[in-house]
């Protein structure tokens, strides 16, 4: 019955069904072949219960707060502010890639949005100075990824929702990893451009006097991120509550740049939406899934395969992070966090592993399926908004991103408190 789960998961992913379909037919067909008992008919339960979960209300907030940002113009000044400060470093635009991408997921929470966004805002620049596509494509590609890590993410949430675990903690223990991938990122730019100085040109210096003035264009997204990530950890506000002050936050925006109009809302609203929609008939078909396993006992029959390996720990948590980079190269993200949590999670605790380590550990992961071919979510968006160019650039420049995410994961395992010390204090100063 497990080995036809996985053989089921993985044949109607390569199939090209949408995600919701996917999991809907792998629970549909475990419950009419395995079970004795009408499970389909709790479906109608399991939809409402899943959707009214409050945490869940957080998703389509912070999607409009992403949408309304990408429409207000703040996007495109803060790209230009951040290039005065870091763009003389070698690598010079792809730094500023980086950095744009850090600070736009601190406010969008969404990994494919972030992509789209600074990569709309930086490709033009790519053939117009000079650089050499692939490093470059790479450096928008996964600087998205970033997305779904840092605070506030779309991820966390769902992971929280499904793992039982506080998106408070997962926020607060994903912080320093976060900032720790981008600055990991920006170094082997660095590093690589030191040794290859063609891949990007060299510009001199912004004078002190122009950068001090183009900070005033990154304060409306750090305020942003105050509001929104600052609420939650200062204990004023929940993840949900947090998700509506940041909307309201990107609305006074909208407003004060004289970007509000008609049309602005409804294409904001629209493409709200239509994500919000997508992503909720994934959770619902999941939750139906999770369901089944967990009446047929498929999850608890994964633990126990798990628990009678006489592996160490540290070996099965290696052979699960290899699975996952497997995966991640054949599943669309979504359903890989989604269908996988349930049956992951215990395994973990199993093993003596805190599930808020391991989720910014999976959230890692997840992030490498979004750069890793060929289903890579980020790398068609940031192939899609290039003019001309074959999609080999996009991929190698990804690809080394890649490592550098492996290497974050290697020292979460080394250094556990990198995700841990954070929840503990603030803990500690709420007892």
């Amino acid at each position: 019955m497990l080995s036809f789960t996985v053989i089921g998961l993985l044949a109607l992913a390569a199939s090209g069904l949408f995600v919701a379909a996917v999991l809907g037919l792998l629970g549909g067909g475990l419950a009419t072949f395995y079970s004795t008992f009408p499970l389909i008919r709790g479906l109608g339960e399991i939809a409402w219960t899943s959707s009214a979960d409050f945490v869940l209300v957080a998703i389509p907030m912070f999607i409009l707060m992403g949408e309304l940002l990408l429409r207000s113009g703040v996007t495109d000044d803060m790209y230009v502010a951040l290039d005065r400060w870091v763009g003389h470093i070698p690598g010079g635009l792809m730094h500023t890639n980086i950095a744009a991408s850090a600070l736009f997921a601190a406010t969008s929470g969404s990994s494919i949005a972030t992509s789209a966004t600074i990569g709309t805002v930086s490709i033009p620049n790519m053939e117009r100075y000079g650089y050499k596509p692939a490093l470059f494509l790479g450096t928008i590609a996964a600087g998205g990824t970033l997305g779904i890590l840092i605070p506030p993410s779309i991820n966390m949430v769902l992971y929280g929702a499904l793992s039982e675990t506080a998106v408070s903690d997962l926020y607060l223990a994903a912080l320093i990893p976060g900032i720790a991938m981008a600055v990991l990122f920006s170094g082997f730019v660095l590093l690589a451009c030191v040794f290859r100085p063609d891949l990007a040109p060299r510009t001199e210096a912004i004078p002190w006097g122009q950068r001090f003035a183009a900070l005033r264009h990154l304060v409306p997204p750090i305020l942003l991120f105050l509001l929104v990530v600052g609420s939650i950890y200062a204990g004023l506000a929940t993840p949900t509550e947090a998700s509506a002050l940041g909307v309201v936050g990107s609305l006074v925006l909208v407003i004060t740049r004289r970007r509000m109009s008609l049309d602005l809302m409804l294409r904001a609203f629209e493409g709200t939406v239509r994500t919000t929609s997508m992503v909720m008939l994934i959770v619902i078909a999941a939750f139906f899934l999770n369901f089944v396993l967990s009446t047929l006992g498929i999850t608890d029959m994964a633990v126990q395969m798990v628990s009678q390996l006489t592996w160490p720990p540290l070996a099965v948590l290696a052979a699960i992070i290899v699975l996952y980079l497997v995966l991640g190269c054949f599943v669309e993200t979504l359903t890989l966090m989604i269908a996988t949590t349930p049956v992951i999670v215990p395994i973990i605790k199993q093993l003596g592993y805190s599930p808020l380590w391991f989720g910014v550990v999976f959230v890692i992961l997840i992030e490498a399926a979004l750069i890793t071919p060929p289903i890579g979510m980020n790398l068609f968006v940031v192939q899609s908004l290039r003019k001309s160019g074959p999609f080999r650039d996009v991929v190698l420049g990804a690809l080394p991103f890649v490592a550098v995410m492996l290497l974050m994961i290697g020292l979460l395992i080394a250094f556990p408190s990198m995700a841990l010390w954070l929840p503990s204090v603030f803990a500690q100063s709420r007892a």
